[in-house]
């Protein structure tokens, strides 16, 4: 009883301490981990990442990449990030961002981006993730889990039915606590994203047509349910950002610098269907699983962290799912 009092003792500690204020949205946010390290994780991640993957031979659209990369990173204030932009050559539909400012998008997301706003609106939701530190809250979450379950342990230790019990709080655990938090994430960086777009000079109405696109090329499995999705359903995201969309009109309105559409892919082929296992979702824990093991082994080292797997090919990170 006296480890169960002291354990719910620090989980308070740090819901308390660990509070943190994000940009734009004003939302709070749990963050245990400290900054330095986040950026550190990032950078290693990304550089895994660019082992793997095959960069775009085409100059032109990398450096509207660029462009549209460092237009959004301007509006952030966020000038102590080491932004990187990356056009990855790849038939799968994905983006991803990592802490510390290193963003990507696959060529497979021209065509569905259309123009230059489109991808303004990709880009805008990775970079949003990056400032509100979503991989730090992510990270930080699963450390509070972790903590709330070993609680549970120790005091169930003598319950002969412990493992099915420990089973089913972690089923109710992923239910009502980590999927809400992944949906609350997406709909935050949706948010952010379709403002720093709009502050950046980019049209944000075409934020709800990029959605629109990107959800009538997803094949595959039906959607599950939205309470066992970790991303909102299309219609829900659609809805919410067509009710931002005023504020982010009157921020594009008051803008003296108007891109409005920018220019058109015309020459980057059909969007292609994929399937359901391709989609960036599917990807995004390849990457932030090991770095989420290297963070708990050194929080808490009694633990044994689960084998550290192999990153996937398909570049995660807090990107775009069926998301």
């Amino acid at each position: 009883m006296y480890r169960f009092l002291t354990t719910l003792l620090i989980l308070l500690s740090w819901s308390l301490t660990g509070c943190t204020t994000t940009p734009v949205s004003g939302k709070s946010a749990l963050i245990l981990v400290p900054f330095s390290q986040e950026m550190q994780l990032g950078e290693q991640a990304f550089q895994q990442v660019l082992e793997k993957e095959t960069l775009s031979p085409n100059k032109d659209y990398t450096a509207v990449v660029e462009r549209v990369g460092r237009r959004i990173a301007a509006v952030t204030n966020m000038p102590n990030l080491k932004w990187e932009f990356r056009l990855i050559e790849s038939d799968q539909l994905n983006a991803f961002a990592l802490p510390g400012g290193k963003t990507a998008i696959y060529t497979a997301m021209l065509p569905v981006c259309k123009n230059e706003a489109g991808l303004a609106a990709v880009m805008g939701h990775e970079i949003a993730h990056v400032i509100a530190r979503h991989g730090a809250q992510r990270m930080s979450q699963d450390m509070v889990v972790q903590a709330g379950m070993a609680t549970a342990a120790i005091s169930m230790a003598d319950n002969s039915q412990r493992g099915m019990i420990m089973g089913a709080l972690g089923l109710g655990a992923q239910l009502g606590v980590m999927l809400p938090f992944s949906r609350g994430m997406e709909s935050e960086a949706d948010e952010i994203g379709t403002i720093y777009m709009a502050k950046a000079g980019y049209d944000p109405a075409e934020a709800e047509q990029f959605w629109r696109r990107f959800a009538s090329v997803k094949t595959g499995s039906q959607q599950p349910p939205e309470f066992l999705s970790t991303h909102p359903a299309d219609a829900t995201r659609i809805n919410q950002i067509r009710r931002l969309l005023p504020k982010a009109q009157q921020i594009y309105r008051d803008n003296p610098n108007k891109y409005g559409l920018g220019v058109s892919f015309v020459n980057s082929g059909q969007p292609q269907k994929v399937s359901q296992a391709k989609q960036a979702g599917q990807t995004a824990n390849a990457l932030f699983a090991p770095l989420k093991t290297k963070l708990i082994k050194k929080k808490a080292p009694a633990v044994k962290p689960a084998p550290r797997p192999t990153p996937s090919g398909a570049a995660p990170a807090m990107h775009l799912d069926a998301h």
